[in-house]
């Protein structure tokens, strides 16, 4: 039954032959307008972007409405040739993956169904397909446990958030303190400050990873009481895994608990092969676990792992419209203790999709996959003469690597010919590379290009075209700086977007 002639419902016995032709009409328009952008990223920068789409997309409200098929076209398309696409292979600044085919297409079915994960009466199947999902990631992550248990999260922030919480309840009536590396993710200080803890106290860093004897000295000085150590496994600008077994070995000497924050490596553990570079997650009582990064899924799809389902008792909260208490001793699931969210969609479902229709084996091969493309690229990046890579081994799927002519400038100079080269080739819409700011061999800290590969199926023939975009730009930067020009500024000498190259 519809609401009305122009607002055909998605569920029911009708929805799906509504859905069939709604979705003719995205399918269609996301195609075309893949074509128009020509490219990982549309060109002309901010307010080019926003003319076009404000051209398309406004009024957004207006008093008659356009119809459906025309207001799902052109916002569609709106969409479509303004995105950073990450299923190009040239789109590479973030922890942004391209979404597997089948993971979108359940994520259909869960929007349409609308299940809202806070009570049994909302969700039927929906829970069980979360419960069978977060029991299967649990085990991975603490395979060797009695009773793990994981939780469904919008990502890594709430993840972390979480985790903090939790740690936080366990040590009260003491008080909870955070130690963590100075590579540690952002969000675990926003999670300090937004639980009303003392700011985490930072350790140093030795190559990007936690130093244990900086650890060991910090812990040794804190002189006891609840403490939380957040480890890192996969950093945001490198990628890099900290020694977890080193770092669990001294946590246990001074009585600390060790979450580690694994967003971006957490998938390792698909792969037998590559499993090992976790070793000692498993000792840690809760462990972050992302699978919109090296996973494949839309986001959200975040996961929160804990060594023993008691951990998670805190979160337990009765409300009398979602878990009465006679409800649940008849039988009906209590959903609401699940999370800090109360409505919530059913990210599970494309997870449990995906890994049903891959297998582990399948999820390795892709894990497999963007790490070795990680390594071939950072191979012919050395072999370029005009660019190099930031000294050391490659962290996980991410390379770091500068222009060469970069360094022929001053210091602060040769950092802004490296972030002019990544904006000139985003006002380009030719290149989505990404900065960060970490030690050269000198022990000096500079600016780098940063390419986080998650792409499946691009192999590193596919990258190639990246790096002669690079060099071409950073002799335009370098000339530009040389006559105080910028190439990326509005009247800059950045190449026209019909002139734009895509790998």
């Amino acid at each position: 039954m519809s609401a009305g002639t122009g607002a055909p419902l998605a569920g029911g016995v009708h929805g799906p032959g509504h859905l069939r032709a709604l979705t003719s009409v995205v399918l269609d328009t996301l195609e075309s307008a893949a074509r128009a952008r020509g490219g990982p990223l549309p060109a002309g920068g901010p307010d080019e972007v926003a003319r076009r789409t404000t051209a398309l997309a406004a009024p957004v409200l207006p008093e008659e409405g356009i119809g459906t098929e025309a207001a799902l076209a052109d916002l569609v398309r709106a969409l479509g040739e303004g995105a950073a696409d990450p299923a190009d292979p040239a789109c590479v600044a973030h922890l942004h993956c391209p979404p597997l085919a089948v993971a979108a297409a359940a994520e259909l079915a869960g929007a349409a169904l609308n299940p809202s994960m806070d009570s049994w009466d909302q969700a039927p199947a929906a829970g069980v397909i979360e419960e069978l999902t977060t029991a299967a990631l649990a085990r991975l992550v603490h395979p060797d446990a009695a009773a793990p248990d994981a939780l469904i999260t919008s990502g890594g922030t709430e993840s972390n958030l979480v985790a903090l919480l939790l740690a936080r309840e366990r040590a009260a009536p003491g008080h909870l303190r955070v130690v963590t590396g100075a590579n540690a993710h952002h969000s675990v200080h926003r999670a300090a400050w937004m639980l009303g803890l003392p700011a985490p106290t930072v350790v140093a860093c030795h190559d990007g990873r936690i130093d244990p004897a900086a650890l060991d000295r910090t812990l040794a000085g804190l002189g006891g009481g609840p403490v939380l150590v957040v480890a890192t496994a996969g950093t945001t600008d490198e990628g890099r895994i900290d020694p977890l077994p080193e770092i669990a070995r001294i946590a246990e000497r001074y009585g600390a608990e060790l979450h580690v924050d694994a967003a971006y490596g957490g998938p390792l553990l698909f792969s037998e092969r590559l499993a090992p570079r976790l070793a000692g997650l498993d000792r840690a009582v809760s462990v972050t676990f992302d699978l919109h990064k090296l996973g494949w899924q839309p986001v959200a799809a975040g996961v929160l792992a804990v060594a023993d389902t008691a951990l998670l008792a805190p979160l337990s909260l009765r409300a009398d419209y979602l878990n009465a208490d006679d409800d649940t001793e008849a039988g009906l699931p209590d959903l609401l203790g699940r999370s800090v969210r109360t409505t919530r969609r059913p990210d599970a479902l494309k997870m449990a999709v995906t890994f049903r229709a891959l297998g582990r084996r399948g999820l390795s091969e892709l894990v497999e996959h963007c790490v070795r493309t990680a390594e071939e690229f950072g191979r012919a990046v050395d072999a370029r003469p005009a660019l190099r890579r930031r000294p050391g081994a490659i962290g996980i799927s991410t390379v770091l690597f500068r222009p060469v002519v970069a360094d022929e400038q001053e210091a602060e100079a040769g950092d802004a010919v490296v972030a002019e080269v990544r904006r000139t080739l985003l006002m380009d819409g030719r290149a989505v590379l990404g900065r960060a700011v970490a030690e050269d061999g000198d022990g000096r800290r500079r600016l780098w290009l940063k390419a986080t590969l998650l792409h499946p199926a691009a192999a590193s023939a596919d990258l190639l075209p990246l790096l002669d975009l690079v060099t071409e730009a950073a002799e335009r930067a370098a000339v530009a700086a040389e006559d105080g020009d910028s190439p990326s500024a509005p009247g800059g000498t950045g190449a026209p977007a019909a002139e734009r190259l895509s790998p």
